[in-house]
């Protein structure tokens, strides 16, 4: 792996798509939405290992001098998130695969690919508004994916689902324009430590992390997400809830990271934030029948503690694994679960009582998921856990304390909503009557590859637990590259005559 090959990881999946809606054979399609996927988290590990001996790979595209041209940019931070990203979405193109989502349009091969193009690109960029551009390519295909999958609410939902992002496009827009404005530049390297310098430019990057909180899922403006996600299919919610949020919150921590030197200053307004959207989630998610809206809103709320747990450390650790660990945990739920619903019609707590019953596999491999959310061994999610504890504690102070108490007390919520999925639908009485499309009068089961997707996330998620010795170096790898951006900098600058040559305020 070599930076000159950064730019495939967004070309790639491009072309693929073309040629998923070119050729005629669906088999094509198929095959290559799960292959470039997979392809994205093995690149993603190879960066890993090239990483080791080159903490930053850049590759200037269009040849222009650097600070100008468009910096394809990787360290230890973009590759973890490759690697997951990757997994996830191929594992969630496999449920879609196994649920007949690719059956319903020749073009779902082509629109995934296209959405994946647009994730990679978003974590790759180095620069702005080519992010704001790669997060227009995430959305394209998703409006489409939106309106041909899930149930007859999706055109409702669709309608909400663009309006929500096509404004705050325009306010990601306007904020990247206000940067350019007042920096001169909107190449992230050029802007390293530019808010903490010039509050013209704090207050333009403000309005960018607005924009991107409100992509993410965060409090005040997060009802579009447990209102849309759950109307699509749980296949392309388990791939949204890879991409879309997560993509949001990586870029996020990147430029709180290199812009705002992660000073604890200008974090508390993110901190309130991220409280309120933990706790507002937790406790909503305490009430709904569905269960994908259940997890809709333990998204909301997990989407809080990664906020919380970056605007209150002094380095992004926490933020980090847990980001990674939710991505993970989420979508193993809501594959699961989305097994079951695929089987019986519904996703309803009512209509699926008695799961453990009548299917232990998939009941068991729920119980483990469910234990990783809340946060209990032997999975990844006690590890996230701790992470976020010691980023609250590491700073002190009161802040750091009610970030822990919001973080606890959300989490004893979550449990009581994950004790109550558990009691409806898989401890609850067997149902009387169940039904599958073809036999009608037999109890339904769901079939076993249908638990392959969900159940290689749990076993990922335990793993992370059990060989988290492993992975610990890799995070300190990726929060050295955040904490510290010297390297970041002059490597896409090319050196201190770049740096010298492109000027805060100032022209290339």
């Amino acid at each position: 792996m070599t930076a000159l090959l950064l730019p495939l990881l967004a070309a790639v999946p491009v072309m693929a798509a073309a040629v998923a809606a070119i050729l005629p054979w669906r088999a094509v399609g198929r095959a290559l939405a799960l292959a470039v996927p997979t392809a994205t988290a093995v690149a993603g590990l190879g960066l890993l290992v090239f990483h080791h001996t080159t903490p930053v790979a850049v590759s200037h595209v269009g040849g222009f001098i650097p600070g100008v041209a468009i910096p394809f940019v990787s360290d230890g931070f973009t590759a973890l998130m490759l690697v997951a990203t990757g997994l996830v979405a191929a594992l969630a193109l496999l449920f879609c695969l196994l649920t007949g989502e690719f059956a319903r349009s020749r073009y779902f091969a082509p629109l995934a690919l296209l959405l994946l193009a647009g994730a990679n690109g978003a974590l790759l960029t180095g620069d702005l508004f080519n992010l704001f551009v790669f997060v227009e390519v995430m959305l394209l295909p998703s409006y489409a994916l939106i309106a041909m999958t899930g149930t007859w609410r999706r055109l409702g939902i669709g309608r909400l689902f663009v309006v929500i992002n096509l404004i705050t496009s325009t306010l990601l827009l306007a904020g990247v324009g206000f940067v350019y404005a007042t920096a001169g530049s909107v190449n992230l390297a050029v802007l390293a430590g530019a808010a903490t310098e010039d509050g013209r430019v704090a207050a333009a990057l403000g309005i960018v992390l607005m924009a991107l909180c409100i992509k993410a899922g965060a409090v005040p403006v997060h009802g579009w997400l447990p209102r849309s996600y759950p109307g699509t299919s749980s296949g392309v919610m388990a791939l949204f809830s890879a991409l879309h949020t997560k993509v949001a919150l990586y870029a996020v921590i990147r430029i709180w990271a290199t812009a705002f030197d992660l000073d604890p200053a200008w974090g508390r307004v993110l901190l309130v934030v991220a409280l309120v959207t933990t706790l507002w989630g937790a406790i909503a998610s305490a009430a709904p029948l569905g269960i994908r809206e259940i997890l809709a809103w333990q998204m909301v709320s997990g989407i809080g503690v990664i906020l919380a747990a970056l605007a209150v450390a002094s380095e992004p650790g926490g933020s980090i694994v847990y980001l990674i660990h939710h991505m993970i945990t989420i979508g193993a739920l809501i594959m699961l679960f989305g097994a079951a619903e695929h089987a019986y019609g519904s996703d309803r707590l009512d209509r699926l009582s008695g799961l453990w019953h009548r299917d232990r596999p998939l009941a068991v491999l729920a119980v483990v998921a469910i234990a990783a959310l809340v946060g209990l061994p032997p999975t990844s999610g006690l590890i996230g856990k701790l992470e976020v504890v010691a980023a609250s504690l590491t700073p002190g102070g009161a802040w750091g304390i009610v970030t822990l108490v919001v973080v606890l007390l959300a989490s004893v919520i979550g449990l009581v909503a994950m004790l109550r999925l558990w009691r409806g639908a898989l401890w609850g009485e067997d149902m009387e009557q169940t039904r599958t499309a073809t036999e009608p009068d037999l109890p339904a089961r769901v079939p076993a590859r249908l638990l392959v997707p969900g159940g290689a996330l749990v076993a990922v998620s335990v793993a992370l637990f059990l060989g988290y010795g492993a992975v610990a170096p890799q995070v300190d790898r990726a929060v050295g590259g955040l904490v510290d951006t010297t390297g970041y900098v002059d490597t896409v600058l090319d050196g201190e005559d770049a740096l010298t040559a492109t000027t805060i305020g100032g022209t290339p």
